[in-house]
């Protein structure tokens, strides 16, 4: 008889899991309705947003919430295991959040504004969900400050050097392939007679940003230990600048030897295509080459795995 009863009390228990799906119900009613309210109250930063998107640059920002939901859906059978927990130190971070935003609206600063929204989401997560949750998918809230475009005086810290590095390597590669080049700034002239400008449109920030990008989704993807998706993300960066380098490279070829015209259509159309599946490549060739020379206890030979693990 006694064992009976303890069956039944074992079955009138729910799981942890069943009890966050019982709980996502109404949660999740309750998160869209403070995600309309988070729209509606950042309307204007949001439209502003939108417009600096149309910055080359940062072109890529209106990818960052798609490649976010993908990877939250990809992760959505351990999302349900999650505790949900209403946590009012949820509270604190939304009043840190809109002081933020106070800020950069009294001070015109928009970057304040624009960042304030990442930490509102995560406040409400917090509030909502609970430490669980919101532990959970931390580095997806980090990856979502990448739809933001770097504040001026950090982007100007970061897109002059890279043009002139730019410019330097293009020079440098010229070189050795034969030609005749003089530098002189940002201006190359080749055989003493075609000058080609670098701008800080050819430095690469739109590349770098867009590696990153791409290879920050891809280190939420692999199952690999966290040193090697580390690596992974930094190792985007120089990737980038080699990639940005190759580019200007042919392109001043293409505008020394065939035409003006086939040369700005390959720099703006052929080239900007070609370069992300490029990296895409060199990325998991990364992994490879990572997975043959330290390959993980679970997937040794197997390659890199394609599997979420926030």
């Amino acid at each position: 008889m006694s064992m009976v009863r303890s069956t039944a009390a074992v079955r009138a228990v729910p799981q942890s899991g069943e009890a966050a799906r019982l709980a996502l119900g109404p949660t999740t009613a309750l998160g869209a309705l403070l995600a309309g309210v988070l729209a509606w109250a950042y309307w204007p930063v949001l439209v502003r947003l939108w417009k600096d998107w149309d910055d080359p640059n940062y072109s890529a920002g209106p990818l960052v919430p798609l490649a976010a939901m993908w990877i939250l859906w990809n992760d959505r059978a351990a999302l349900r295991n999650c505790a949900v927990r209403a946590c009012w130190w949820g509270l604190l971070l939304l009043l840190a959040a809109q002081a933020a935003n106070l800020f950069g609206l009294v001070y015109l600063y928009e970057s304040a504004e624009r960042y304030s929204i990442v930490l509102t989401i995560a406040g409400l997560v917090l509030l909502v969900v609970g430490p669980a949750l919101l532990w959970r998918v931390r580095w997806v809230l980090a990856f979502l400050a990448l739809m933001v475009p770097l504040p001026g005086q950090v982007h100007n810290r970061i897109a002059g050097p890279l043009q002139e590095f730019a410019s330097l390597s293009t020079t440098f590669v010229l070189e050795l392939a034969g030609v005749d080049v003089a530098r002189q700034g940002n201006v190359i002239t080749l055989d003493g007679q075609v000058p080609i400008g670098i701008s800080e449109a050819c430095g690469g920030l739109r590349m770098l940003t867009a590696f990153v990008m791409v290879a920050a989704v891809l280190a939420f993807l692999v199952q690999r230990p966290r040193w090697q998706r580390a690596t992974l993300v930094l190792c985007s960066v120089p990737v980038a600048i080699i990639c940005n380098v190759a580019r200007t490279s042919v392109t001043a070829v293409l505008y020394l030897y065939v035409d003006s015209d086939v040369a700005r259509h390959f720099f703006h159309d052929f080239a900007g295509i070609t370069m992300m599946p490029l990296a895409i490549v060199i990325l998991i060739g990364e992994l490879w080459l990572m997975n043959f020379l330290a390959p993980p206890a679970t997937t040794a030979g197997a390659g890199p795995a394609l599997k979420s693990r926030l």
